[in-house]
C-alpha cells in the first residue's frame, strides 16, 4: 500500500468500496490497489473513494474509511489538515496584484503575536508548539487570494453573503510540527488501536488537540494575510480533510476527504485552475459524510522535474498563471513539484461529484495571488532559527 506500509493480515472478506467517480476519471492503478488493501484490513467496515483519489504514503488519498478501531497511519502526520475559506472586505477594484504580492510576503516565517494566548483561547496548552502557529508549511499547502468568478447557485452564495466579484482567501494548511509529533508516538500501530486502550485514548486526545490547533492555524494565516492586505476577513467555511471522528458504527477516517457536514465546502484546484465552492447533498450514507477535497494529484512529486521547468522560460512561467495571476514561491523545487500539470482537472472532479449525487457547485473561484514560500528553504530555515532564538530569549527575561 505504498513504500511505508507494513504487512497486515488479510481478512476472509473485504469491506465494500463505494466509488464516486466515473470511468473517465484519472485514477492510478496504485491508488485503487491501496483501496483494496485497506478494504481487507481488519476492522474496516466500509470505504468511500472520490474522484481526487491518488496514491498516498500509507493509504489512498481522497478516501474515507469506517472502522471499528483507529488506524493512525490512515491519517498520517498532518492531522487536522484542511481548507478554510474567508471573505475579504477588500473591493476588487482596489486590489492591485503587484502591490498585494509584495505585501503578502510578510506572512513568511514565525508569527510574532501572542501564540500562547491564542492557544489558551481554544482550550489548548500555551506551550503546544507555539513557534509553528500561524505558518503555512511546504508541500501542497498554500494561501491564495481568489475572486468569486462564476455564480452557479445564487441562493447558497447569498446565504454566505457573497456575490460575483468578491475577493476571498483560501487557506490550506494543517497541524505542522504538532501533527508530526503526535504521529511519531504511534508509528508502529499498523494493525490499528483499540480506542479504549491506553495508546488509543492517548492518541485520540492528542489527535483532537491537533485538529483544533490546525483550524486555529488556518485562521491565523488568514489574519496575517488580511492584515498584510489591510482589510478585514470573516470565515465562510472550515473543512478539515485529514482526521478521525467517532461515528455511530465506529471511527470515521478521512484522508484527503473533506468533511461534508457543513452548508458549504471548498474544493481547491491547482494554482492555475479554478477552485470551487460546493453545497453537499448528504443523501448517500455510503459516502461517509465526505467529499473530494481538491483536484487530486495526477503525477507524483519526484516525476515533475522531468515534466516541467526544463528551460529558463518554462521556470519563469511557473510564477504566472493563465488567469494573469501571480505565484509567490522562491523554492524552485517546490514550484516544479507543485506545478499545475501535477494535478487533475478540478472541473472533472466536480462533475463526478455532481453526477454521483454528492454535491452541487455554488460558484467558481478564480486564483489571483498564490502564496507558498517567499524565500528558499535554507534561507527560511536560517531566518526561523534566528527568530526562534530571539523569541526564546525574550520569553526567558
Amino acid at each position: 500500500m505504498g513504500t511505508s506500509q507494513k504487512e497486515v493480515a488479510p481478512r476472509s472478506s473485504a469491506a465494500p468500496i463505494h466509488h464516486f467517480y466515473s470511468e473517465n476519471s484519472w485514477i492510478e492503478g496504485t491508488a485503487e490497489a491501496q483501496l483494496e488493501f485497506v478494504a481487507n484490513m481488519e476492522g474496516i467496515l466500509g470505504v468511500a473513494a472520490f474522484p481526487d483519489l491518488h496514491p498516498g504514503k500509507y493509504g489512498p488519498v481522497g478516501s474515507a474509511m469506517l472502522s471499528d478501531r483507529i488506524y493512525p497511519q490512515l491519517i498520517g502526520n498532518d492531522i487536522g489538515c484542511g481548507m478554510s475559506l474567508y471573505a475579504l472586505d477588500l473591493p476588487a477594484r482596489k486590489f492591485r496584484l503587484d502591490k498585494a504580492a509584495e505585501k503578502i510576503r510578510s506572512i513568511e516565517g514565525i508569527w510574532h503575536g501572542d501564540a500562547g494566548a491564542r492557544l489558551v483561547s481554544q482550550g489548548l496548552s500555551p506551550d503546544l508548539h507555539p513557534h509553528a502557529l500561524g505558518t503555512i508549511g511546504g508541500g501542497n499547502h498554500f494561501c491564495e487570494v481568489q475572486m468569486v468568478d462564476h455564480v452557479l447557485e445564487c441562493g447558497a452564495l447569498a446565504e454566505a453573503n457573497l456575490e460575483k466579484g468578491d475577493l476571498v482567501l483560501l487557506v490550506h494548511s494543517g497541524s505542522r510540527s504538532l501533527g508530526t509529533y503526535v504521529f511519531d508516538t504511534v508509528q508502529d500501530q499498523f494493525g490499528g488501536c483499540d480506542a479504549e486502550s491506553d495508546v488509543g485514548r492517548a492518541y485520540l486526545e492528542a489527535h483532537r488537540q491537533a485538529v483544533v490547533w490546525a483550524s486555529l492555524n488556518r485562521s491565523l494565516i488568514a489574519e496575517r494575510a488580511a492584515s498584510a492586505l489591510r482589510c478585514d476577513f470573516r470565515q465562510i467555511c472550515d473543512a478539515p480533510h485529514n482526521l478521525i471522528e467517532r461515528h455511530e458504527e465506529g471511527f470515521l477516517h478521512r484522508k484527503g476527504a473533506a468533511k461534508a457536514d457543513a452548508s458549504l465546502v471548498p474544493l481547491a484546484g491547482s494554482r492555475d485552475a479554478l477552485s470551487y465552492l460546493l453545497k453537499p447533498r448528504l443523501e448517500k450514507p455510503e459516502a461517509l459524510s465526505s467529499l473530494a477535497h481538491g483536484a487530486g494529484r495526477k503525477y507524483i512529486r519526484r516525476s515533475m522535474p522531468g515534466r516541467v521547468g526544463a528551460t529558463r522560460s518554462e521556470r519563469e512561467n511557473l510564477n504566472r498563471t493563465s488567469f494573469g495571476g501571480l505565484v509567490i514561491c522562491e523554492d524552485r523545487q517546490l514550484l516544479i513539484e507543485e506545478a499545475p500539470q501535477a494535478y487533475k482537472d478540478p472541473a472533472h472532479v466536480v462533475r463526478d461529484l455532481q453526477a454521483t449525487g454528492l454535491a452541487d457547485p455554488v460558484a467558481t473561484l478564480k486564483p489571483l495571488l498564490t502564496f507558498k514560500k517567499a524565500m528558499a528553504e535554507k534561507e527560511q530555515a536560517s531566518r526561523q532559527d534566528k527568530e526562534r532564538r530571539l523569541r526564546d530569549r525574550r520569553a526567558a527575561r
